[in-house]
């Protein structure tokens, strides 16, 4: 299944890797328990060197895949490159470039192109009738809740704040007691943004899941369809955050400035009358250094 953001609009549960190994005999669950906690060192093998890697046959191998409910190698394959992207740390991405013989300067400019690359792929990938979809839900709901912990916490304070300028009911939870509390009293007429990448934050996912269950229309924002917040979602926007160090955020970012611009011109004459209001604190407020 390919990584795109018009993939994984509402769709059916897709099952977590610990999910689908539990179906496996004790057998089978010890043999393949070396790929479930280190997929980077299998991704890229063909079937028989994994099966070396195990100590089995491919025979073996193959009989697990399809056990795991996968059609075919390739198949799993697929599934086992998100696993390796959404299990990611930051030392993975130090050791994988520490070893080359690139200067500072080529660091530097390797890491603007990844986010070039981001935020490409983002542009081939993002269905907009989607975006406006979501729009009119924005603009229908009772309440808006973003959900976000750690370092995404940047991005929902940003989708908040823009938010609330364009006079929606924006709020961010971004602490496990504020998400569960403002998730638990959630309701039909509430929509729910859950922003977390890669195996997805605690706070965040249970925070979707108790709004889910209340009721609420939820979104996620996330980098990969085996993301716990792509399967609690009834919706799910997909945006690559790969960098060398850490996540990065370029592609999330561009997706909010395009679903705020949606939003914005969803009722253009609505938006006006409200950064009406507010022209004359950003044009003389004062929150702004004198001239």
């Amino acid at each position: 299944m390919p990584r795109s953001s018009s993939t994984n609009g509402v769709g059916p549960h897709l099952p977590s890797f610990a999910e689908r190994v539990s179906g496996l005999s004790k057998k089978r669950r010890e043999l393949i328990r070396p790929i479930q906690e280190h997929p980077r060192d299998y991704v890229l093998l063909p079937i028989r060197d994994v099966a070396g890697k195990l100590r089995t046959d491919p025979a073996t191998v193959l009989r697990i895949v399809r056990g795991l409910g996968f059609s075919s190698y390739r198949e799993f394959k697929t599934y086992l490159h998100e696993l390796s992207i959404a299990s990611a740390t930051p030392l993975d991405g130090m050791r994988t470039h520490m070893g080359s013989d690139s200067s500072l300067l080529s660091h530097g400019h390797k890491a603007l192109e990844q986010d070039i690359r981001n935020v490409h792929a983002l542009r081939n990938t993002l269905d907009m009738k989607r975006v406006i979809a979501l729009a009119r839900r924005i603009h229908k709901a009772r309440r808006i809740l973003i959900l976000a912990g750690d370092l995404a916490v940047s991005l929902a304070d940003f989708l908040e704040y823009r938010l609330t300028v364009l006079g929606f009911p924006a709020i961010a939870a971004t602490t496990p007691g504020h998400s569960a509390h403002a998730a638990r009293n959630c309701g039909k007429q509430d929509l729910v943004i859950a922003i977390s990448f890669g195996r997805g934050l605690r706070q965040t996912v249970e925070g979707l899941q108790e709004a889910h269950s209340a009721g609420a229309y939820c979104v996620g924002l996330t980098d990969t369809f085996i993301s716990p917040i792509a399967r609690f979602s009834d919706e799910v926007f997909l945006t690559p955050v790969e960098a060398y160090l850490s996540n990065s955020y370029a592609a999330p970012m561009s997706f909010a400035n395009v679903l705020l611009t949606v939003c914005a011109h969803f009722r253009g004459e609505r938006t006006l009358r409200i950064l009406k209001k507010a022209d004359q604190e950003q044009r003389y407020g004062f929150r702004w250094y004198p001239e």
